[in-house]
């Protein structure tokens, strides 16, 4: 767990962070109070929200800590984390059950329990797992790492608590129908599932005029992509973000698709991207920001062909492209450059 862990020490109990990338879980307002919605707005709309690798990297750490457990007892705090269902009844409900495995769709954890229930986790921007290192199992005693919404005792003593700075995350307890209902209603495909490919894309952006940044980052299109991966993608794939979804052709979904794919499996080898979190040499979490070529370098030179990335804006989020190996696409939707007509 060393290239994932973060430590915090509560009391004298270090704790092992087992949390998305981004997350901050000791982030507050240094704002006066007249400025704070200002802030808390500015913020929101600035800080990344983990996308698929960081949530894989996630369901990695946990899986062999979880994997055939049994909660003991259970303590939702938040009511806002379970909501609109009864924080009690939750409990009672999760109470005695066992971890059988831990699956991922999108953004989306899956913590599959006996009886076929699947307790439904969404991390949001600040959601985080932590778990108690440095100590027998057994011999813990309470600790409150901040901002912590719940807290779950397994079987062997081990204590796992999920906290959330902002308080976006989400749980919801679903039985097998339920849970497949949810995420059908909220997810189209998986990526890096097999059969992902331009013939997919093109199913899903016929006779769509939005934008195929758009697309990409509506996660009914294609499940677990967000701002960050969208923009490396498409600049694999040589296309401008602002190009209408619906005029692409199946060659050029077809490099898409590959570069969406290549993309999310680069993340998740690095173990996601941390971007806003200080770490330490021991410590660090992930380092696919390192290998950016467009997201975040707005002003520095491309790696295909040394021209400068702007930043612009497409679907109403930051966009980080490159002039000459993605060109804007004219009026029309039709690009006219020669690089652009090997894609179309």
């Amino acid at each position: 767990l060393a290239p994932f862990a973060n430590q915090l020490t509560i009391g004298a109990r270090p704790l092992l962070l087992i949390q998305t990338p981004f997350a901050n879980p000791t982030l507050r307002s240094q704002t006066q109070p007249t400025d704070a919605a200002r802030t808390f707005w500015t913020r929101l709309h600035t800080v990344p929200m983990p996308e698929l690798p960081e949530v894989e990297t996630v369901r990695r750490r946990l899986l062999p800590y979880l994997q055939g457990r049994i909660i003991r007892v259970i303590d939702v705090r938040d009511a806002r984390l379970v909501g609109p269902d009864d924080p009690r009844l939750i409990e009672q409900r999760l109470t005695g059950r066992r971890f059988e495995t831990i699956d991922r769709r999108g953004k989306y954890l899956l913590f599959r329990l006996d009886g076929a229930e699947t307790l439904i986790s969404h991390l949001r921007m600040t959601g985080n797992w932590l778990l108690p290192t440095g100590v027998q199992p057994g011999s813990e005693s309470d600790f409150q790492p901040p901002h912590a919404r719940a807290s779950m005792t397994l079987d062997d003593g081990l204590t796992v608590v999920y906290a959330d700075a902002r308080r976006f995350g989400t749980w919801n307890l679903l039985d097998a129908v339920e849970t497949d209902a949810y995420i059908a209603a909220r997810l189209g495909p998986e990526p890096l599932e097999g059969g992902f490919d331009g013939t997919v894309l093109r199913a899903a952006f016929d006779g769509r005029t939005a934008s195929v940044k758009a697309l990409l980052l509506d996660q009914r299109v294609v499940a677990g992509i967000g701002n960050i991966y969208a923009d490396e993608a498409l600049h694999r794939a040589g296309l401008h973000p602002g190009l209408p979804a619906g005029k692409l052709r199946l060659p050029a979904l077809e490099t898409l698709s590959a570069a969406v794919c290549s993309v999310l499996e680069e993340g998740i080898r690095q173990q996601g991207a941390s971007i806003r979190d200080f770490r330490d040499p021991a410590g660090g979490y992930g380092s696919m920001q390192e290998s950016f070529r467009v997201y975040g370098r707005a002003g520095e030179p491309c790696i295909t062909c040394g021209t400068l990335i702007i930043k612009t804006r497409v679907a109403g989020r930051g966009t980080h492209v490159c002039p000459v190996c993605q060109p804007r696409p004219r009026r029309s939707g039709m690009l006219r450059t020669a690089a652009s007509l090997k894609l179309m």
